[in-house]
């Protein structure tokens, strides 16, 4: 856990899961990308299902979800994550935190790995329920929409019951611009992963905590050029991620990341043109 200002930020690692390099560094060639996180004989790179929970005093803040109870056996397996894996809130409680006093859910974006433990399956039925009842929910509007346009290029993405009973029920609220959620925690637009990714800030006291979600998965990709073959719109990665690692370092934000496996929080710095991240917290 850390301060920002009057703010208690901390990370929740819904565990760690194992997913191609290639895939996670696009055309940057593996003797470049394998000397900072070494493959397995797979090509597979540990990463981070990241969340972070936000303690404002008035609110409880949780951002993202993690990776929930919706994949297959078989999916889990190439992944090399456990066949089962412990609840969230559980997770949650075992840092003394009440998983009953989170009252605001973020999604950045609606893919499985960020938002699959907002729902809890029935084993019974198969129905979904919201694993924080208390909670509002809140994600774009836009990328609501275009989950369910069953595109071939992501479709394998998204899974409706981690959001679609949410939305029935009206716990999950679909914004459609830029806004505070709560006094001092906002989200923005920062496309590029995808067309309606969000970035979530934090501010309190002149100082300010931003969580990257996958515009910059990892630290090793403050390099602005060393783009995941996941997003739909690299060009407009590069000019999103520069232009926040350049307020970032300008401002001296303290960031936390989608995946990163080892790094909970970092400092961005510049120096010639090029970025850097400066483990702040582990």
């Amino acid at each position: 856990m850390t301060k920002v200002g009057d703010l208690q930020v901390r990370i929740v690692r819904d565990g760690i899961y194992h997913w191609d390099g290639g895939a996670m560094f696009g055309v940057v060639p593996r003797t470049l990308w394998g000397r900072k996180i070494p493959p397995d004989d797979l090509n597979r790179i540990p990463l981070g299902l990241n969340c972070y929970l936000i303690e404002t005093g008035e609110h409880t803040v949780l951002v993202e979800t993690g990776g929930g109870d919706k994949m297959d056996a078989r999916a889990r397996d190439r992944m090399k994550m456990p066949p089962r894996s412990a609840p969230l809130s559980e997770t949650i409680a075992g840092f003394g935190v009440d998983p009953d006093s989170i009252d605001i859910v973020i999604n950045t974006h609606l893919h499985w790995d960020h938002c699959s433990g907002n729902t809890i399956l029935d084993p019974a039925g198969g129905t979904a329920r919201a694993a924080f009842p208390r909670a509002t929910y809140y994600t774009r509007r836009a990328e609501w929409e275009h989950a369910h346009e069953r595109h071939p290029r992501d479709s394998v993405s998204y899974i409706d019951a981690n959001y679609d009973p949410l939305v029935e029920s009206g716990q999950m609220v679909l914004i459609d611009g830029d806004r505070e959620i709560v006094p001092g925690v906002s989200v923005a637009l920062a496309a590029g992963h995808n067309r309606d990714m969000m970035v979530v800030t934090a501010k309190s006291e002149a100082e300010t905590f931003c969580f990257f979600s996958d515009l910059v998965p990892t630290v090793f990709h403050v390099t602005p050029t060393w783009v995941p073959a996941f997003d739909l719109f690299p060009l407009q990665t590069i000019e999103t991620r520069t232009r926040l690692l350049e307020q970032a370092a300008r401002e001296n934000w303290l960031c936390g990341f989608g995946h990163d496996a080892n790094v909970a929080f970092a400092r961005v710095r510049q120096a010639d043109g090029k970025f850097s991240a400066e483990d702040e917290i582990s």
